[in-house]
């Protein structure tokens, strides 16, 4: 039996679908596998790494996620930028909305912000005052405040590099059908399935699964540019290992067992990639992502009965 990691990691959407779900949401890990994302790997337009499925966004994880559990909630986006701060503030503590994905670079509250870095977040927001937004960022920041003009450049996202309005948001969670945590894993491990069995994506270049895995290798082997090196390093490897040990918790818990010692050896394996990219070992590195490629072959065949 392995420990359970329990810390710091960049789940914000999760984190912030808890806080808007309210007394009643299931843990963020939970949260986090019903959107989808643990099962696969894209190499998004051939050469932007991320270990979620190819064609997964965190949008389409939302959707995911609240429908399975029988939740439904009110989404807009678009317009102007007063039009948008009109809806920032109908934002109350008792009815908080879930705002993203924005620009994580721009959102100026943050120390070394003020670059867009086409790096999505989330957040929830509580209220606007005096022109200032009052908000949750889930990644360490708690009743975080920005002037309003600042929260709305950061929330435009036109540096996102997946379809999605401006000012896009969330509001009014509320549960119109009951299903158990248990039964919606359980019914999440379909569209798992049929995640996994995605290698290519049209014309794009983006691969997905052992293609994107072993195309990576190829490319820390030749040397990666310094902001695949820092997307790797600074998120891509800390959220793909997180999703994937609390996967294996959870997979274990609704008694697919071979599917839960899968993800266990697959978050070693991503978790492993940590010191030798930060350290310059790429023969290690590209090694560690051959030896990952062929598991998400494995993890398909042993979802092979949700198909």
């Amino acid at each position: 039996m392995s420990v359970r990691y329990i810390g710091s990691g960049p789940y914000c959407y999760a984190n912030s679908l808890a806080m808007v779900m309210g007394p009643g949401a299931p843990e963020p890990a939970v949260l986090e596998m019903l959107t989808g994302s643990p099962f696969g790997m894209q190499l998004h337009q051939g050469h932007i790494p991320f270990f979620d499925p190819l064609g997964w966004d965190p949008v389409i994880g939302l959707d995911a996620a609240t429908d399975l559990l029988g939740w439904t909630s009110e989404r807009s986006g678009g317009g102007t930028a007063d039009e948008a701060a009109g809806r920032l503030r109908r934002a109350t503590p008792a009815a908080p909305l879930l705002v993203g994905p924005v620009e994580l670079g721009l959102l100026l509250h943050r120390p070394g912000s003020g670059t867009a870095l086409g790096a999505d977040h989330f957040v929830v927001v509580i209220g606007v005052e005096k022109e200032t937004v009052l908000f949750h960022d889930p990644q360490g920041h708690p009743y975080a405040t920005l002037p309003i003009e600042d929260f709305l450049t950061a929330w435009r996202a036109d540096s996102i590099g997946y379809p999605t309005e401006p000012y896009s948001m969330r509001r009014d969670f509320r549960r119109v059908r009951r299903r158990e945590t248990h039964a919606a894993l359980r019914a999440s491990l379909v569209a798992a399935r049929r995640r996994l069995a995605v290698q290519n994506f049209g014309e794009s270049g983006s691969l997905g699964g052992a293609a994107a895995a072993g195309r990576l290798a190829e490319l820390v082997e030749a040397g990666l540019r310094p902001w695949q090196h820092e997307h790797l390093v600074r998120f891509a490897v800390r959220v793909g290992a997180r999703r994937l040990a609390d996967a294996s918790v959870l997979l274990a818990g609704i008694g697919e067992r071979e599917a839960a010692r899968i993800a266990e050896h697959q978050a070693r394996l991503v978790g492993a990639l940590q010191h030798p990219l930060v350290n310059g070992d790429r023969a290690l590195a590209a090694g560690i992502l051959r030896a990952l490629a062929p598991t998400y072959d494995q993890m398909a065949e042993a979802l092979d009965d949700h198909a």
